[in-house]
């Protein structure tokens, strides 16, 4: 029978003193924030590992005691057009703590000097206030007023604060953290004195994390366990990938070496265009790919990215309307442009069309719509691949023909304008409440999305497309 991993299975793997409070046990941060711990660490210049808490009162903190924290992070793909295939044993969380079970233990986090980074993922829904989490609740409901019971106890001791880089996919996330923070502060009348300490002697940074982690490979785990010759419940697969925008003062980069590891990480003051980049040269072509592939009968990115005609349309898009819209540097762009265009290529990961056609008219809305309105007050004219992009999601929306998934509202008001065929376009554009402001301004959109629609109909997305771009059939 194969062995579980566990130190006493492994006795010589390294062990490190806790330097950080994780609030999140799960995948991501496992391959993300604790994999990158692990490289500092490999190169000696972190010495640190990780304690974690468990957000919620049910996940995988028995699992992860079992195997003495240990798992492994398997990173499959293409960076930098070099295949990636490795395992790695981290070693850079030393214990988890579940609050529901024992509060005090999990308070008792505020006595350790030595522990000086806090970070977190408790999905997106994680960062909010709950009125039912009074000071003496114990243990408290939301991670927030988890944090603000760690910092009070913190700031009783007499101790010094934190460094906070909450990982959740909210927009400027350490803002949101902090206000919470206060808010807690203030409504359990916790003092002036400490709500002076919280704001002066703890800095609390935004971020923006990216990298796919699919997670347990559940399809090869036999297969897997045989190839590392032990037992790994908790293993996690990811891409080579990853990206992680910090923002922050420069001690950040000095006290936590990540991008001296060697590591993509990039500590600024100011982290908007990084994420304008990721949103609109990332999440933007995946968008812009979706309704036209799957109107073509393709099934994933992948599908896309091997289709000669969709990948120019993907290529010629991202360089020639997406990234002129944005504002840093024109190399450091093309590069990301391109590394993304090799993630999308990844053959590990199968990553659907439909999954990603998700709530399509909110994520066109955040993704896509900034830069079609810029660019076209820019150069007076519409950048003609979104648009194409844009009349194959109101195609998709307006018949039924491909599986919507989407707020009640949004199909709502895309039913009611569909009854009405004639105005249907001025009708669904001109609603405020779907695209922030009536878009029947745009010069020239409704006439251009009307052509589109009318190619969309009579000769498929295929022929549309080849007909802007031209491309093999």
């Amino acid at each position: 029978m194969t062995q579980q991993l566990s130190r006493t299975a492994y006795p010589d793997l390294p062990a490190y003193p806790e330097r950080m409070i994780q609030f999140g046990e799960g995948n991501f941060m496992r391959a993300f924030v604790d994999w990158q711990l692990q490289q500092m660490n490999n190169k000696g210049l972190f010495q640190g590992s990780a304690v974690l808490v468990q957000p919620l009162d049910q996940g995988l903190g028995d699992m992860l005691t079992e195997q003495d924290c240990l798992y492994t992070v398997l990173l499959n793909g293409i960076l930098d057009q070099e295949t990636v295939n490795s395992r790695e044993i981290i070693t850079s969380v030393s214990r988890i703590i579940n609050p529901y079970r024992n509060y005090e233990a999990f308070l008792a986090l505020a006595e350790a000097d030595d522990l000086e980074f806090i970070t977190s993922n408790t999905t997106e829904a994680g960062i909010a206030y709950h009125p039912d989490d009074k000071r003496d609740s114990a243990p408290h409901k939301s991670f927030p007023a988890k944090l603000t019971a760690l910092l009070l106890r913190r700031f009783e001791l007499g101790k010094k604060g934190f460094i906070i880089i909450p990982c959740e996919l909210i927009d400027r996330n350490g803002e949101k953290l902090r206000e919470i923070v206060l808010r807690y502060a203030e409504e359990w009348q916790a003092g002036e004195a400490f709500i002076t300490w919280v704001k002066e002697e703890n800095t609390f940074c935004c971020s923006l994390v990216d990298r796919i982690v699919p997670g347990y490979p559940r399809d090869k785990a036999k297969e897997l366990e045989q190839e590392l010759g032990y037992l790994d419940k908790l293993m996690v697969t990811a891409e080579p990938f990853l990206f992680w925008v910090i923002e922050g003062p420069a001690e950040v980069k000095e006290r936590l070496p990540l991008a001296q590891a060697g590591l993509n990480v990039v500590v600024t003051p100011d982290m908007t265009p990084y994420r304008e980049r990721k949103v609109h040269l990332l999440n933007g072509p995946h968008t812009a790919m979706v309704s036209l592939g799957l109107l073509a009968g393709l099934v994933t990115v992948e599908d896309v990215m091997n289709d000669p005609a969709f990948s120019k349309f993907v290529d010629v898009q991202m360089k020639q309307e997406l990234l002129p819209m944005l504002d840093l540097p024109e190399q450091e762009l093309l590069q990301y442009a391109e590394a993304v265009q090799e993630r999308f290529k990844n053959p590990f990961i199968r990553h659907e069309l439909t999954s990603i056609y998700l709530n399509s008219i909110s994520k066109f809305k955040t993704r896509l719509l900034p830069v079609l309105i810029r660019y076209q007050r820019e150069r007076s004219q519409l950048p003609r691949l979104t648009v194409l992009a844009f009349a194959a999601l109101l195609f998709g929306y307006q018949g039924g023909c491909l599986p919507r998934q989407d707020g009640p509202e949004v199909l709502a008001a895309f039913d009611q304008a569909a009854a009405k065929p004639e105005s249907f376009l001025n009708d669904i554009l001109s609603d405020a409440s779907l695209w922030g402001e009536d878009l029947t301004g745009i010069p020239g959109l409704v006439e251009q999305l009307r052509a589109d629609l009318k190619q969309l109909e009579t000769a498929g997305s295929r022929s549309a497309l080849q007909q802007v771009i031209g491309g093999e059939s």
